[in-house]
């Protein structure tokens, strides 16, 4: 009995040794498997960190390109808005520029009209001119200028070929050349006429008999126009409604008085063939009609 129990007892340390040794394989097989799942549990919470922060980062991208989006929306709307003005306003525009085209071309046809005129006006000023140096004598062209300035016709004579010496009366001598001017002037039925008189700078000698009522050169230069004025009214029958009688005295000279030809010069009496004036003013009034 005692021998089956000493037998006994190292059966039951050995197993006790091969059970500790079982448990030992055990517990290190679930240390190595708690390191692994610790190390796995850590890389997921890792992972999930990155995911929540990636998320996080796209969730503030998204609310950022929303704010875009509604930003651009704005601007959208702003720039349609300017957009319908601007067509508005170019509507309008067009109309503008289309109604200045109109008055544009409406101002052309007016300016070639006057143009037109103008180049008639002159035609007839030079066959008047031509017509009225054709009938004057070589001795008569000596003493009379005949040009036309700016569409006016300017005749200029001498004081002694019309003028007795001294005086505002008309001569005997002045009656030919005055009767080739009325005869143009009574031609040309619709110009009207000045008689202009002008005179030098040497003072009126009121001792003589002939100038006993003058007072200085306005009055002597008035006087002598409104002579040629009623001598072409009474010998010629020019009608006075066309005829104006003006003197310019010594202020109006074309040349110096500081010598005895440019006094001679001086004083003269021009006749000035115009268009009438009513006729003038209802040509600029009115613009001609679209044909």
């Amino acid at each position: 009995m005692k021998k089956n129990t000493l037998l006994f007892v190292p059966l039951i340390a050995a197993a006790i040794m091969m059970s500790s040794c079982a448990s030992k394989k055990s517990l290190e097989n679930c240390q190595n498997e708690n390191k692994v799942l610790s190390t796995n549990y850590q890389n997921t919470k890792d992972k999930l960190a990155d995911v929540q922060s990636q998320l996080a980062a796209s969730k503030a991208r998204v609310s950022s390109l929303q704010d875009q989006l509604a930003q651009a929306r704005k601007d959208y709307e702003k720039l349609q808005s300017s957009l319908d003005k601007s067509l508005t306003a170019g509507s309008q525009t067009n109309m503008n520029i289309s109604k200045l085209v109109d008055q544009i071309n409406e101002s052309n046809q007016y300016i070639r009209h006057l143009v037109e005129v103008k180049s008639k006006s002159d035609s007839l000023n030079m066959v008047l001119t031509n017509n009225l140096t054709r009938s004057l004598s070589q001795s008569e062209q000596k003493e009379v200028n005949v040009q036309v300035l700016k569409g006016v016709v300017y005749i200029s004579l001498a004081d002694n070929m019309l003028y007795k010496s001294g005086s505002y009366e008309i001569n005997d001598r002045a009656a030919e050349t005055l009767s080739k001017i009325a005869k143009i002037i009574k031609d040309y039925k619709d110009y009207d006429v000045l008689i202009e008189g002008n005179t030098d700078n040497v003072p009126v000698n009121t001792s003589s008999a002939a100038m006993k009522n003058i007072r200085n050169n306005w009055d002597l230069s008035a006087l002598r126009a409104s002579s040629v004025v009623q001598y072409l009214q009474e010998h010629f029958g020019v009608s006075p409604k066309r005829l104006t009688a003006g003197g310019r005295g010594e202020y109006n000279p074309v040349t110096t008085n500081d010598t005895e030809v440019g006094k001679m010069r001086n004083r003269r009496t021009q006749i000035i063939i115009t268009p009438k004036l009513d006729q003038f003013m209802d040509l600029i009034d009115k613009a001609p009609e679209e044909k």
